[in-house]
């Protein structure tokens, strides 16, 4: 099994287990990829996923060279099948050890959160192998990272170390190895625990504005605001407070 799928409450715990070539993507981990994030995006039980790999070593270390790459050279990107990256309004924690490159830092940039363990190396690699780094490292990386820096990533295809990704602010935090699962968990339990539609709510207003003028920004997060605000969570959010209780949400 080169994908493992677990339910741990709210949260879906996504493993890519192909330890032994470092959680490389070949074209049934990347279709069963595509399957996983579906699953947890149409599961309203479900509120938030953590990807990670297995083994320790590798979250991935991109496309597998020896199966899919050759492919990908000859139809290219635009005629590419199933995505790996997630499609969702559901906010998604990327936990990473070990070697996060090519395709394998494309994946942990399509998340919305990275957590690093201390062991953790990133590269862009695309450069290095004679093409372009894809999967949309040329566009998240310098809306990510200061922009010099993602270009020199992208340039050289150098290598940085997780105290260098957390100093330019690609990964959100450090821990060591053994704690790297434990902190993701209490992450995705800290998020599980707020109202679903207003957390998935707060995501679409922060992405999508990032496109827009300011203006128009703001005029979409009064829409979603409104939207939100006519929620069965939002009156139990203002009942809970009222009587000193925690709320109970339900996501609807």
């Amino acid at each position: 099994m080169t994908l493992i799928f677990e339910r741990r409450g709210y949260i879906a715990l996504i493993t890519i287990n192909r330890p032994e070539v470092h959680n490389a993507l070949d074209t049934p981990t990347v279709a069963a990829l595509a399957d996983a994030w579906a699953e947890f995006d149409r599961d309203p039980d479900l509120r938030v996923a953590i990807i990670t790999g297995a083994g320790g070593r590798a979250f991935s270390a991109g496309a597998d060279l020896r199966t899919r790459v050759p492919g990908l050279l000859e139809r290219g990107y635009a005629q590419e099948g199933p995505s790996p990256y997630p499609a969702t309004w559901k906010p998604v924690i990327a936990a990473i050890a070990g070697y996060c490159l090519a395709g394998g830092l494309a994946l942990a940039l399509a998340c919305d959160i990275r957590i690093a363990a201390t062991n953790a190396v990133f590269g862009t690699m695309g450069v290095r192998r004679g093409i372009l780094p894809a999967g949309g490292q040329t566009q998240r990386l310098p809306r990510l990272v200061p922009f010099g820096k993602a270009l020199e990533m992208l340039f050289t295809g150098e290598l940085i170390d997780a105290r260098e990704a957390l100093a330019i602010g690609l990964v959100n935090r450090v821990v060591e190895p053994e704690a790297l699962m434990p902190a993701a968990l209490e992450l995705a339990e800290k998020v599980a625990a707020n109202a679903p539609l207003a957390v998935q709510a707060a995501k679409e207003a922060a992405y999508r504005g990032l496109d827009l003028p300011l203006a128009e920004a703001l005029k979409l997060e009064a829409e979603l605001f409104d939207r939100v605000a006519r929620t069965e969570d939002a009156l139990e959010g203002t009942r809970a407070f009222v009587e000193k209780r925690p709320p109970v949400f339900r996501g609807r």
